[in-house]
């Protein structure tokens, strides 16, 4: 996933009432680089081993086409979609592509015929297209991206991995919150600890935006009982579990995930050499298959199924542009787990308890300060 250039993200009023039963899953049989052969072939591996409700939204010839030969014409409803969004196509291709798959699939959310979108397109064009044609939740400013990062049977959440490379101190507040009600809702954890990602782990250390955030995060956490603020935390900490959300602006948390990504990808190149370098080295992977396996299956990217963006209304996973059948269905499963799970409500709840425009009062508490919250600076 890569940044992406800002989009406005205009508020209105939540879509149509969803229904109880499970959830209704819109896979974007179009996005990604392995589309739509390894899209369809993960939403029927998410119909069959995972028992979620999926259904396809691209063109219905093409997808009919691949159900048929995996005998699954009758089990998933295809809903067709006449464009795309091209992988290399950016935020702008969104305007241009209103019958594209990812349009439609949010068109089917806002009629609550759906209650969440699956793509492994194009990131930036993904975030347009569903900030734009979903909105955000009242009060949301922006809605910000969620990453899992491979820490053990917890994983750790960061936000924001992309969704937003310009940040200000009060959106950082509230990438807080929303990483805190990701938490809960996909793992259950009550009271999340939330640390902000910076260059040190004492006070004050960081550049402008970081300093203002944390202070702001600071004077917010005694009234926020459902959150449990750390303060500062540094890279190396990112897979310690010291925190359960790891709070920052889009870019720095998107060179942060790529570059957990590469590291794990080394690691396990790594391990394959040094296991096959040898024939003695080769019997000891033998015996250490089950141990092997286990750490392939923690660091692959697919295990985690993808970016979950927070506060629209309605639940969008972004899964890896190279993600395959396993990866895609596992996205499945994180967006039935969100939608699920409420989590918008979980959002409403800790966005909308305040009073309107609180974060913005406070921000504006210490003008000097806010004014200095914009860009990166000294460490």
């Amino acid at each position: 996933m890569t940044g992406t250039p800002e989009v406005e993200a205009p508020v209105a009023e939540a879509p149509a009432a969803r229904r109880t039963s499970p959830p209704v899953i819109a896979v974007d049989a179009m996005g990604g680089d392995n589309a739509p052969v390894e899209i369809v072939r993960g939403a029927v591996l998410a119909v069959r081993e995972l028992g979620l409700r999926v259904l396809l939204v691209g063109r219905r010839a093409e997808i009919a086409a691949l159900l048929a030969e995996e005998g699954a014409l009758r089990d998933i409803p295809v809903v067709h979609a006449e464009d795309d969004l091209a992988m290399h196509e950016g935020a702008l291709a969104s305007w241009r592509r209103p019958r594209s798959s990812a349009a439609v699939s949010c068109r089917l959310i806002r009629r609550g015929d759906a209650d969440a979108l699956v793509s492994a397109g194009s990131t930036g064009g993904i975030v347009a297209t569903s900030t734009v044609r979903l909105r955000t939740q009242p009060g949301v400013l922006r809605p910000a991206l969620a990453v899992t990062l491979p820490t053990g049977e917890t994983p750790t959440i960061m936000v924001d991995a992309g969704a937003n490379a310009d940040a200000k101190p009060e959106m950082l507040v509230q990438f807080a919150h929303l990483g805190c009600a990701y938490a809960q809702t996909a793992f259950g954890v009550r009271r999340p600890r939330v640390g902000v990602l910076t260059i040190g782990s004492e006070p004050g250390k960081g550049n402008k935006l970081v300093r203002r955030a944390t202070e702001l995060m600071a004077a917010t956490a005694e009234s926020s009982p459902g959150m449990d603020f750390r303060g500062n935390i540094e890279g190396h900490d990112l897979l310690a579990r010291k925190v359960d959300v790891v709070v920052t602006d889009g870019h720095t948390g998107n060179v942060a995930l790529k570059s957990v990504e590469g590291t794990a990808t080394f690691a396990m190149e790594a391990v394959r050499q040094a296991l096959t370098s040898t024939t003695l080295a080769k019997a000891g992977a033998l015996l250490q298959r089950g141990a092997l396996t286990r750490l392939r299956e923690r660091l692959d990217s697919e295990t985690y199924g993808g970016a979950a963006l927070l506060g629209l209304n309605g639940t969008v996973v972004i899964a890896h542009g190279d993600s395959r059948a396993k990866g895609v269905a596992r996205a499945c499963q994180l967006a039935h787990d969100l939608a699920g799970g409420r989590i918008g409500e979980q959002i409403r709840r800790r966005v909308h308890t305040r009073p309107p425009n609180w974060l913005h009062r406070l921000a504006q508490s210490d003008a000097p300060a806010q004014r200095s919250g914009d860009q990166t600076g000294e460490g």
